[in-house]
C-alpha cells in the first residue's frame, strides 16, 4: 500500500527499456542555461529586466519559519545530498516516488491552469518555483496556485545568478519573495531553488536561516533548451533520467504543460508515486 500523501499506482510495462539512466546532478555539475529556456521561445518568456530598486523586506528572514504541515501529514521523507529524495526508513515502501517541481513562474493563466488541472487528476503535489518579479505582475496567479493546494517555492526575485551578487543584494533577491508571498497567501516558502543551479555555501545559509530547504533538482527535463520544445522530448528526458527519489526539474511553459498528463500517466505505469512536498523534513535532509 502507498503511503498517504503518494498517487496510488498500478503496473504496466516499463518505459525507455535499454536506455542509459543519467547519473543524478550535483549542484555545481547542474547545467546553467539562460533563464532556463530555450533561446527561441515566444517573446513573454524572456528574461528577468535589471533588478528594480524595491523597499526593505518588511520583516528579517532568519526568524521566518517553515509553514507547519498538516497533523495528518507525516514527515517520512528526506532529501539526500545529490537531491535525491528517500524515505526515512530504508526498508520502507515506497521507495519509487518523484518530487515534481516547476521553476520560472508565474507566467501565463493558461499554461498554468493547465498544469494544476493535470496535477489535480492525479493527486499530485509540486513546488512551484517563483520568481518575485513576476509573482508581482501576477498575484492572482500565487494565490491560484496557494488555493489549489500546491506548494510555492522561492526562486529568487529577478533571476540572478546569486553567486555573482553582493551578500547585502542575494539576501535581498531571498528575503523580498519570502516576504511577498508571506503577505499574499499568508504562508512562507519552505523551499528555496537558486536560478541555474548556482548558489554555493553563503546562498544555502541564507536559505537555511530563512526557513527553507536548499535544492537544485536529479532529473533535469531539458525543457528549457533548444529542440526540446516538444512534449515527447520532455517526457522521453524525464524518463531516460528516470531514477527512484527523481528531483524532477521542469518549467512553467507551453510544451511542459501539454506534456504533463501524458508524463503522469507513464510515471504511473511505472509504479511511481508523487511524493507530497510537505512529506520533506528539512531537519534530516542532508543540505
Amino acid at each position: 500500500m502507498l503511503a498517504a500523501g503518494i498517487a496510488s499506482v498500478t503496473l504496466l510495462s516499463g518505459c525507455a527499456d535499454g536506455v542509459a539512466v543519467e547519473p543524478p546532478q550535483s549542484e555545481d555539475a547542474a547545467p546553467a542555461p539562460a533563464d532556463e529556456r530555450p533561446s527561441d521561445a515566444p517573446a513573454e518568456e524572456e528574461p528577468a529586466p535589471p533588478a528594480p530598486a524595491r523597499e526593505p523586506a518588511d520583516e528579517p528572514s532568519p526568524e521566518a519559519e517553515p509553514p507547519a504541515a498538516s497533523p495528518d501529514v507525516e514527515k517520512d521523507y528526506y532529501m539526500d545530498g545529490s537531491y535525491i529524495l528517500r524515505p526515512k526508513d530504508e526498508a520502507a515502501d515506497p521507495k519509487k516516488v518523484v518530487l515534481l517541481t516547476f521553476d520560472d513562474g508565474p507566467k501565463e493563466e493558461a499554461t498554468l491552469v493547465s498544469m494544476l488541472d493535470a496535477l489535480d487528476r492525479h493527486g499530485a503535489k509540486a513546488i512551484f518555483f517563483l520568481n518575485g518579479y513576476r509573482a508581482e505582475r501576477k498575484p492572482e496567479l500565487v494565490k491560484l496556485i496557494h488555493e489549489r493546494g500546491q506548494t510555492i517555492g522561492n526562486h529568487s526575485w529577478d533571476h540572478v545568478d546569486l553567486k555573482k551578487e553582493s551578500q547585502e543584494e542575494m539576501e535581498k533577491q531571498i528575503d523580498d519573495v519570502q516576504s511577498f508571498v508571506r503577505e499574499l497567501t499568508g504562508e512562507t516558502p519552505a523551499f528555496f531553488r537558486p536560478p541555474f543551479g548556482s548558489g554555493g555555501d553563503a546562498v544555502k545559509r541564507k536559505a537555511k536561516d530563512a526557513g527553507m530547504l536548499y535544492m537544485t533538482w536529479s532529473n533535469g527535463s531539458r525543457d528549457w533548451e533548444k529542440g526540446f520544445d516538444e512534449p515527447r522530448k520532455v517526457i522521453d528526458s524525464v524518463l531516460e533520467q528516470l531514477h527512484p527519489g527523481s528531483n524532477i526539474l521542469m518549467h512553467e511553459l507551453a510544451w511542459t504543460a501539454e506534456a504533463l498528463d501524458e508524463l503522469l500517466t507513464e510515471l504511473e505505469r511505472l509504479e511511481y508515486g508523487f511524493l507530497d512536498p510537505a512529506r520533506i523534513d528539512p531537519n534530516y535532509s542532508k543540505n
